[in-house]
């Protein structure tokens, strides 16, 4: 069998598909010199990722452009370069700040509806399956316009199908890890899927590469095998790959989320399980854990007041023996009852039921008379 089919296509049709990835990467440069000056820089791996998945994208159309119409083994690999690699890398290369001035557009900011991930791998799953239709494969092969246009719905619900698992836009709340799990299975598993046609079919599904299939010596079966096999093996190692991701992706939050909780209990600050599960799962446990501190610091007359009337451990101090001089007057004033004027009687007060009671010494008639009697003016008489 000859070399591989590989050299640079000078198709216009590749040419042409090339234009919008050089608008593209201008844009992007535009908006992170942007950021960058207002103090909102993209960080260098992530540029890196764009810009690769841009040299990728650019790397199958203009060297596997021209072969992808002879082999189908080699426009497999051109679709999973656009579809899954390529998509990856665009998707890892983008933020929040640079999405912010497409998001803040109406119609666009309404496209995120296309990321919820049940949509999304629909989307995905329904566009791979249906270019692989003979009607729309043979068609794409023979007109480029056509061609140009599976490229793009290729990349297009490619991002989109990775938007949801690794973009920067906070997803469903109940899109956790587990949640990922099966999304990645459903994804893999549905491209699997096409491999296991390609490999097992038995029947020629693609009669157009039989001409390119005849001049590389190969068999139209073996071509669509080495598809197949292109196909599963590709989709094994980017599910290695995401399950190793999530199981980091879990080690990290459910770290980070006892960091806090930890934090929180020595200080003494309320913080719930779920606030400090969800700052560690969208990736701002450490600017949770900052506002925190910030709030520790700032004061706080509510904390204060709990604070000082906290029980400090101390005995409650003893009643002093010697009471206050107001005390004592009110114990005389009760001690003492203003029957009428120039007449005083005497009681004593009974602290046990809180009541006062005439004195019981002696005999009351008498006790009575004398006490009336000495408390009575001196009259002209008792002068003399």
């Amino acid at each position: 069998m000859p070399g591989l089919p590989l050299a640079f296509s000078a198709d216009a049709s590749a040419a042409f598909q090339l234009v919008p990835l050089a608008l593209l990467a201008a844009a992007y440069t535009r908006r992170a010199r942007t950021l960058q000056a207002g103090g909102q820089g993209v960080a260098r791996w992530r540029q890196a990722c764009f810009y690769g998945g841009l040299a990728v994208v650019a790397a199958a159309l203009s060297s596997l452009g021209a072969a992808s119409e002879r082999l189908l083994w080699v426009d497999t690999i051109e679709q999973l370069l656009l579809g899954d690699l390529a998509a990856l890398l665009l998707v890892l290369g983008l933020s929040a700040a640079l999405l912010a001035p497409i998001v803040a557009v109406g119609a666009l900011g309404r496209l995120r509806l296309l990321t919820r991930p049940a949509l999304a791998s629909s989307l995905w799953a329904l566009d791979l399956y249906a270019w692989h239709l003979r009607a729309l494969y043979e068609a794409a092969l023979a007109h480029p316009a056509v061609h140009a246009l599976e490229h793009a719905c290729l990349l297009g619900f490619a991002v989109n199908m990775w938007m949801c698992l690794l973009g920067p836009l906070p997803g469903p709340s109940w899109f956790g890890n587990a949640a990922r799990l099966a999304y990645v299975l459903a994804v893999r598993l549905a491209a699997a899927g096409l491999g296991n046609v390609l490999l097992w079919s038995g029947t020629i599904l693609y009669p157009y590469y039989l001409s390119g299939q005849a001049h590389f010596h190969i068999s139209p079966l073996a071509d669509q095998s080495i598809a197949g096999t292109i196909v599963i093996a590709e989709s094994s190692l980017v599910t290695l790959g995401l399950f190793c991701w999530l199981f980091a992706r879990s080690a990290r939050e459910l770290r980070e989320r006892e960091q806090l909780l930890d934090y929180a209990r020595a200080r003494g600050v309320e913080l719930s399980e779920q606030r400090a599960g969800q700052a560690a799962a969208a990736g701002v446990a450490l600017e949770l854990r900052l506002r925190l501190e910030a709030l520790l610091e700032a004061p706080d007359p509510a904390r204060e007041r709990r604070r000082r009337a906290r029980p400090s451990g101390r005995a409650p101090a003893r009643p002093s023996r010697n009471p206050p001089a107001h005390q004592r007057f009110a114990r005389a004033q009760n001690a003492r009852e203003v029957q009428a004027p120039g007449t005083v009687r005497l009681r004593a007060h009974d602290h046990d039921r809180g009541e006062q009671r005439p004195l019981a010494v002696g005999v009351p008639g008498e006790e009575e008379a004398s006490l009336e009697g000495a408390a009575r003016p001196a009259g002209p008489d008792r002068a003399a």
